[in-house]
């Protein structure tokens, strides 16, 4: 279930290309619904309830969602590879492999660091060892989803660093040698990810994810040791992901849940105009949300309202908006999103979790360059003229997937092909990668990205891109079909490469 949760945002890998998903059910209308605290009873002041509570529910959708993540995420005394309590990292040891089914559109690329921060109790210390030339990020999340400091390679170099992150009511001095980075919530979800150059480089990231460590700044300068007994969370869901558990709630019970999360993560100061919206329905900041004080038909009205929400996030996750060029699609629109709350529930739904475009930019397909559905009972290849590469500061990847959104199983174990592999170049400088089923010739095997039998889809990921990635002046080329079906014939793990 955690490797659902960490990389349930990998997901729309296949959505923005697809543009299909299936959707999740809509609520069933109850009785007991979300309120007013100032609308009349009137019937008009009823439609007007109706309309205020799908925008608040939009609103407010990616703050539950976090909520009930983080509640899933730390629901252990101790931290594993699997969960940690609160201000403790989870560091997952490996990337998963063709036998894993409860990941979605998997990253073979980094090996993830995972931590969620309760600052209501004082500031926390992050400490960052020194990375050589290994890139790195730790992206810091709000609970509202929006990304308001990015620690890593691009922005504050690889050497060894101390940071302290402070909370939105904090008011202390930050010691000699710590960085502050403010937070604008108390509830902060820190998505590490260190790069890995396969299996056998794993050693090597173990050793770094050790070093990183969280402290609070009451603890700042003594010894410090991670409590191993925290009290779990009762009443926790560990059987449904937090989407399916969040989309399950009644417009009243969503309301409940998102006033007490609004305790401790308020609203900022730019959704002024929403918390307006917001108090007409009975939903302040820092207070409960009570509903009994609300008539039957406002009820009736703020779940319909909820329910109307609901929907059009559905669909907006079936058709997602994205940038599309020979065959690929991108979306930029990621990370921040100031007052497009549509766009964040959108993301929240699909890519929880997503990163800004400067750090890690996706381009996905799965359709070849003449918009014909990507099949492994074809052969296909991605040819870069030369000094056409990717730009990039980083590495960049193309990683396969089958039509379940998993890696693909392969004589190889390979489930991507970038820069941080061998790659062999053609004589003119140009590089082509094979996207097949077969091998290719013998001496193009470190190109080769082996395909399913079925359908499949490409996900290219560019780290640290350049500016000719972020302004769109460059393209990923389009995947071209071969002409000749491949014979359909089956590998196996001890095929004999030509």
């Amino acid at each position: 279930m955690y490797s659902r949760i960490f990389f349930v945002f990998a997901l729309s890998a296949l959505l923005f290309a697809i543009n299909s998903c299936k959707s999740s059910p809509t609520k069933t209308e109850t009785t007991s619904s979300a309120t007013s605290v100032t609308a009349p009873t009137a019937e008009a002041g009823v439609r007007e309830a109706r309309i205020l509570a799908e925008q608040v529910y939009a609103f407010g959708y990616p703050l539950v969602i976090m909520d009930v993540t983080k509640d899933m995420m730390t629901h252990s005394a101790m931290a594993t590879e699997s969960a940690a309590p609160l201000n403790q990292f989870v560091h997952k040891k490996t990337s998963p492999d063709d036998s894993t089914t409860d990941v979605a559109s998997p990253n073979a690329d980094t090996l993830y660091s995972s931590a969620w921060l309760d600052l209501s109790n004082g500031p926390v210390v992050l400490s960052l060892p020194d990375l050589g030339n290994r890139y790195y990020l730790m992206q810091m999340m709000s609970a509202w989803t929006d990304v308001f400091a990015n620690p890593g390679s691009r922005t504050t170099g690889n050497g060894k660093i101390d940071f302290v992150v402070t909370g939105p009511n904090w008011h202390g001095t930050v010691p000699v040698g710590l960085q502050q980075i403010k937070a604008p919530t108390n509830d902060v979800w820190i998505i590490g990810r260190t790069q890995t150059n396969g299996p056998r480089d794993y050693d090597k990231v173990h050793a770094l994810q050790q070093k990183y460590t969280l402290i609070p700044l009451s603890s700042w300068g003594q010894t410090y040791v991670p409590p191993s007994d925290v009290r779990v969370k009762e009443g926790v869901n560990m059987t449904q992901t937090p989407v399916d558990q969040v989309e399950a709630l009644s417009g009243l019970d969503f309301f409940t849940r998102m006033a007490e999360s609004m305790k401790r993560n308020p609203p900022t100061d730019q959704d002024g105009l929403m918390l307006e919206k917001m108090k007409r329905i009975g939903l302040v900041p820092g207070r409960s949300f009570d509903a009994a004080k609300l008539s039957p038909d406002l009820r009736a009205a703020l779940n319909e309202g909820a329910i109307a929400a609901l929907n059009k996030i559905i669909n907006a996750a079936k058709n997602p908006k994205s940038e599309k060029s020979g065959g690929w699609a991108y979306n930029f629109d990621r990370g921040r999103y100031g007052t497009n709350y549509s766009n964040r529930a959108t993301v929240a739904k699909t890519e929880l979790g997503a990163s800004l475009p400067q750090d890690t930019t996706y381009a996905r397909a799965a359709y070849d360059s003449r918009a014909r559905r990507l099949n492994g009972k074809n052969n296909y290849v991605i040819h870069f003229a030369k000094g056409k590469l990717p730009p990039v500061e980083a590495f960049w990847s193309v990683t396969m997937y089958n039509d379940k959104f998993a890696f693909v199983k392969n004589p190889l174990n390979k489930y991507a092909v970038g820069s941080n592999g061998p790659l062999v170049f053609n004589k003119d400088g140009s590089l082509t990668l094979f996207v097949q089923y077969q091998p290719p010739a013998k001496r193009y095997l470190a190109n080769w990205l082996p395909t399913p039998q079925g359908n499949f889809a490409l996900t290219a990921r560019f780290y640290w891109p350049k500016k000719e990635i972020l302004n769109r002046s460059w393209r990923m080329p389009g995947v071209q079909q071969i002409e000749q079906p491949l014979p359909q014939k089956q590998l196996s793990q001890n095929e004999t490469f030509p």
